[in-house]
């Protein structure tokens, strides 16, 4: 991936090259000899896309969402203001607990191949089923966030290296305090992202980098195995270490999430359920020359204080709805700790205890136990740990997958169950 390589860019050059790429882009996207369509989310990827899309075809674009109506977090009226702007053939379909969840995550174990983690599968699960009652290929927006710093997680790091001139002490007071906070249902309160952000002010800023993306804590995994695993990660953290050095701040992280969050998280799961479904995704952002020019932007052209994608958004102030362009960012995702409280309760609960009798000699039940039950007596919001660790036990299942532990080292062992091996 482009590291390290500065551009001399002021805001009206730049603007000017990303609006030329982007229509280059889209134009190049567009391509094809089957039915075409576009993701629509109601954020500014998504209708950037479509504004540059609407300008090269002549007829109507068929546009696609997922809803949550009802919701603090429900893009409806975004997507339908712009929906309306570019007069798309638009539709949507409301994510709840009356469609079968249940059917789509037990799917999941065997169209995604490997376990993932990202709750965000299930709506875009939903979302290439839907696009596929009318297209076959789709344009969608990811990789602006990893290309411009639009993820929540690129300003805590900045955040997090003023709180770390603080005593820990005085940062573990305020997790402390947090223990009394109630719990929210909403899919990222307040009370969570405060909780994980203190947390991960007390790691290293590596460390802290994927925690923030992910789930357990590497306390949290002890507890949780018999047995210890591998380091793996260790290795990669370093390469993120090691690029620290200069005044950009921000581009290691950009890197770091190009290289391994957009590939084997954002674009793994799109392509996975996209595909179960015969859907072709395309991404116009990742276009390389795309990928290179943001590469030698400064930081400044893309987080300043509050501010983020600060680039894309002056391209499409004069394009793009203020609504759009002012809102905040909402991941697109399901309201884990609510439904794994509520509609898929059942479900996660059958498939962790199955889970933690099946592979006792690496999984501690009583942990598993212990974080089911506080999740539903509201003590905690653990709701994406139990989604990640009902994914992985699903797939385990699906594919024959034995957890043994040895007294040298944990071992990954796959037995031969009917056809499969």
């Amino acid at each position: 991936m482009p590291f390290g390589v500065a551009g001399d860019w002021t805001l009206d050059s730049a603007r000017e090259q990303l609006d030329l790429l982007l229509r280059q882009s889209i134009r190049e996207h567009m391509i094809s000899d089957v039915p075409l369509g576009m993701w629509l989310s109601g954020g500014v990827d998504s209708s950037a896309i479509l504004h540059y899309a609407a300008t090269e075809s002549s007829a109507p674009l068929k546009t696609f969402s997922i809803s949550f109506q009802g919701r603090s977090f429900d893009e409806t009226a975004y997507i339908r203001e712009v929906a309306e702007r570019y007069q798309t053939d638009h539709e949507e379909l409301d994510l709840n607990p009356e469609v079968d969840l249940r059917g789509a995550i037990e799917a999941f174990a065997y169209y995604s191949d490997e376990p993932s983690a990202d709750a965000g599968a299930l709506p875009v699960w939903f979302l290439s089923k839907l696009s596929r009652t009318k297209t076959i290929v789709s344009l969608s927006g990811e990789g602006a966030d990893e290309l411009f710093g639009g993820y929540l997680t690129h300003r805590a790091n900045r955040l997090a290296a003023l709180a770390r001139r603080l005593p820990r002490k005085a940062l573990q007071l305020g997790l402390d305090a947090l223990r009394v906070w109630p719990v929210s249902d909403e899919k990222i309160s307040f009370e969570y992202q405060l909780r994980r952000f203190l947390e991960g002010s007390l790691m290293t800023p590596e460390r802290a980098h994927v925690y923030w993306n992910g789930t357990f804590s590497e306390a949290q995994k002890t507890a949780l195995l018999r047995s210890e695993l591998p380091h793996a990660l260790d290795s990669v953290l370093g390469g993120l270490r090691d690029r620290f050095a200069g005044h950009d701040d921000l581009a290691p992280y950009l890197w770091f999430d190009q290289k391994y969050f957009l590939a084997d998280d954002i674009l793994n799961k799109a392509d996975r359920m996209s595909m179960a479904h015969s859907l072709e995704v395309r991404p116009p952002f990742l276009d390389h020359r795309i990928v290179e020019f943001a590469a030698s932007l400064p930081a400044s052209l893309k987080i300043r204080g509050s501010r983020q994608k600060i680039i894309l958004k002056e391209l499409m102030r004069d394009k793009l709805p203020p609504s759009v362009l002012r809102r905040k960012k909402v991941g697109f995702d399901i309201p884990a700790h609510e439904w794994l409280r509520g509609c898929l309760r059942t479900l996660m609960t059958d498939v962790l205890l199955d889970g933690a009798s099946d592979h006792a000699g690496f999984f501690r039940r009583d942990v598993i136990e212990t974080y089911i039950k506080q999740h539903q007596d509201r003590q905690i919001n653990v709701g994406y740990h139990l989604w990640g660790l009902m994914v992985l036990f699903l797939w385990m299942k699906r594919w024959g997958i034995q957890a043994a532990a040895s007294r040298e080292t944990s071992v990954w062992r796959q037995e031969k169950t009917g056809i499969h091996t």
